[in-house]
């Protein structure tokens, strides 16, 4: 088969590599045309050698062409795949340290809080304009986002970007890999079912083995030396509410508002580890790191001196396996971020929702959950309410709705007042402003 695969944000260095090696593992994918789209040259041109290299030394048919030009990338595409970064780190950096001078102290940032905010104030945006292009330039093209806030981001398309459409995450799947590190198993072992809203999704049901392990899931995670280190806030929600969540202890702390505040929250709820596991900036230092290490070494991909990704390997990123399902019919099980309508009975018909589901030919199929466990809904709920509020503002440019999403939102609710939430949200509005359009002009 010969499909045109186009990566919108394609200088990404964490998924653009992974990505293309996953489709050309499947041996029906190894004609694939690649269109690598950023904005920025420099990175998309060192990480299009990169994978060009791996195409040649593979020895494979597959074509790849760089591009800053949307339009060119999407023209007669059959799968468009959205790994941008709005704004980049600059802006990323506004997300985390203006919050951080007013007391919300994040890890991420880019899910919920205000972080999380004003990144889909920012994502949803061009989300909409590569719609825009797509329902002109390729009707029938799927639209794969990878981009976060992810529920946000899937909502607002979902409502008014009119293409076919699906929001993918690993989250379910490292929170597997917890789940079998607590039970001294391997992956494979444990069957699950997982269901709720991104980066707030449940393991209503766990099998090790093919034994009904959800009520041992506290005792586990409790007994075992390193995971009762590095994951308290996930342990405690375990402990409170019942169910394990899918984030890792730096995301699911900024989500609620129980965890980082007070005088000694860092001690008890951060684990140094790692930057996933809470420490103020992680994900941003990390993200920093990470671009550092990319200059000082791309040429050591070039020359071999740094293995490349091996062909024939594939990853467990749902989207090869979600385009080798549609166009074989070998059909796939995974998880998806959807519109809800009735998927999950006890959430919003119109919110995101991430449930498991089946994929053929006729597209994703998502799996009937019925309710979510009342105390798990009701986590997520408040969150949807936040988000409901933050895609009303990206869709309408309405800046005091993202002053209320920010102020009703958990984390930041607990440690501001409302009109500390004003000032911090009209800084922010100055310091990102040339990357929400929507708003120009608005007071």
């Amino acid at each position: 088969m010969s499909l045109k695969v186009a990566v919108i944000g394609a200088g990404s260095l964490g998924f653009t590599r992974r990505l293309m090696m996953d489709i050309l593992a499947v041996p029906e994918f190894r004609e694939t045309e690649f269109r690598f789209m950023d904005i920025d040259a420099d990175r998309n041109a060192k990480v299009g050698e990169i994978c060009r290299k791996m195409i040649a030394d593979s020895r494979l048919p597959a074509k790849l062409t760089m591009t800053t030009d949307r339009r060119r990338a999407l023209d007669g595409a059959d799968y468009v795949f959205c790994v941008v970064r709005v704004g980049g780190l600059e802006a990323f950096a506004k997300d985390v340290e203006i919050p951080l001078k007013y007391g919300v102290d994040q890890c991420v940032g880019d899910t919920l809080c205000a972080g999380g905010i004003f990144y889909a104030q920012r994502t949803i945006p061009v989300l909409l304009d590569i719609c825009k292009d797509m329902r002109q330039l390729c009707p029938g093209a799927m639209l794969i986002n990878h981009t976060n806030p992810m529920a946000m981001n899937s909502w607002a398309v979902y409502k008014a970007g009119g293409v076919r459409y699906v929001g993918l995450c690993h989250g379910v799947e490292g929170g597997v890999g917890r789940i079998a590190a607590a039970f001294a198993v391997e992956p494979k072992d444990v069957e699950y079912i997982c269901a709720g809203i991104n980066h707030q999704t449940w393991y209503i049901k766990v099998k090790v083995k093919g034994r009904d392990v959800t009520r041992e899931m506290l005792r586990r995670f409790e007994a075992h030396p390193r995971l009762s280190r590095q994951e308290p806030v996930r342990i405690d929600v375990l402990r409170r509410f019942g169910y394990f969540s899918t984030e890792s202890n730096g995301h699911l702390s900024e989500y609620v508002a129980w965890y980082r505040k007070g005088r000694n929250w860092k001690r008890r709820w951060v684990c140094k580890d790692s930057w996933i596991l809470g420490p103020t900036k992680g994900y941003l230092d990390h993200c920093r790191k990470t671009a550092d290490y990319f200059e000082e070494n791309y040429r050591k991909w070039l020359s071999g001196e740094l293995p490349a990704i091996a062909y024939g390997t594939r990853s467990s990123e749902h989207g090869s396996w979600i385009m080798e399902a549609q166009e074989t019919g070998r059909p796939y099980r995974g998880y998806f971020n959807v519109m809800n309508n009735g998927t999950i009975d006890n959430l919003p018909a119109e919110c995101c929702v991430e449930v498991p589901g089946y994929v053929d030919r006729f597209g994703v199929q998502p799996l009937k959950v019925g309710p979510l466990p009342p105390q798990c809904a009701a986590v997520c709920k408040q969150t949807i309410l936040v988000q409901e509020l933050a895609v009303e503002a990206a869709l309408t440019g309405n800046k005091d709705l993202v002053r209320q999403a920010v102020a009703l939102d958990p984390l930041c609710g607990a440690v501001l007042t409302t009109q500390q939430v004003w000032d911090m949200c009209n800084e922010m509005f100055k310091a990102l402003g040339k990357h929400m359009p929507q708003f120009k002009g608005r007071k």
